[in-house]
């Protein structure tokens, strides 16, 4: 009941800022649909990708973005399907992605790996009352939702981005949902906080290169979609990282040195590196313990 209550005022407050999507100041805040494949869609916009798989029962959202934003991507699930939202997968644990889970009702069931749903009691949006907003199920390695061509397979294969991230598989489609494990053509964000690890994180995505078969499309966490090539190729931009920043460790410069003298194959020449110097010093830190 209290996601009923919630949800209304939510929607109350939002009609005086939202019309078309769009607050009644500041820049705009537009929710686009990507059709992806035949029943599977991408709402962009607001934070990470939101994923919309419509079911013969009812419509499968992989994350929900900021707060605030439910709204604003029914608005655009409901040009594709009339059915409601029956499940929400998040595949980790911060803001961008799990921010919007309050607005659907209680009956809409939320999945996510075991250490999401511990990192997410820790945020405030989930403290108290909120909790009824936090995950009704979780998995530690693999969990199957569904059959046919509604099935949908979770797996996680380690630490990485946070040590709870759900690569979401749609089987049928050939298609998977990385969250932010994969969110786009760069350096990575580590969130240590959350049981992030640089070491780790190409081990991880080898593991899921591996692991995971039948799938040629990628969404990521915050990119356009992509072949699933792309995937496998930015587990070995992270290999080549992690490869040199241990080289470099072992030659005793400082991380700043490191960073300022990291060479890369030129495979990986258009990778954005923004957060280069924080990976590089987070890398740094867990080579010491």
């Amino acid at each position: 009941m209290r996601r009923v209550l919630l949800m209304g005022i939510l929607v109350a407050a939002g009609a005086v800022g939202i019309v078309a999507g769009q607050p009644a100041s500041g820049p705009p805040q537009v929710a686009e649909l990507v059709k992806v494949k035949d029943n599977l869609f991408v709402v962009k916009g607001g934070g990470g990708n939101t994923a919309a798989f419509v079911t013969g029962s009812g419509v499968v959202l992989v994350d929900t973005k900021l707060a605030g934003w439910g709204e604003r991507i029914m608005q655009q699930v409901r040009t594709v399907t009339d059915k409601p939202v029956t499940m929400i997968i998040n595949t980790h644990t911060h803001g961008d992605h799990v921010g919007s889970n309050d607005f659907f009702a209680a009956s809409v069931e939320v999945v996510a790996h075991a250490n999401t749903k511990a990192n997410m009691e820790k945020m405030p949006a989930f403290v108290g009352e909120k909790a009824t907003f936090l995950p009704d199920r979780t998995y530690a390695d693999t969990l199957t939702i569904g059959t046919g061509p509604d099935r949908i397979d979770l797996r996680h294969f380690g630490a990485g981005h946070t040590n709870g991230d759900t690569i979401v598989i749609f089987p049928a489609l050939k298609v998977a949902h990385t969250g932010d494990l994969f969110a786009g053509l760069g350096t990575p964000l580590i969130d240590t906080r959350n049981g992030g690890s640089g070491l780790a994180y190409p081990d991880t995505l080898k593991k899921a290169a591996a692991g995971i078969t039948g799938v040629d499309t990628v969404i990521p966490g915050h990119a356009d979609v992509m072949p699933w090539a792309k995937f496998v190729e930015f587990g070995e931009f992270n290999a080549a990282f992690v490869a040199a920043v241990r080289q470099a460790a072992a030659e005793g410069k400082t991380p700043e040195a490191a960073f300022a003298g990291l060479k890369l194959p030129d495979t990986f020449k258009d990778y954005q590196i923004g957060r280069g110097q924080a990976n590089v010093t987070t890398i740094y830190g867990e080579l010491k313990r």
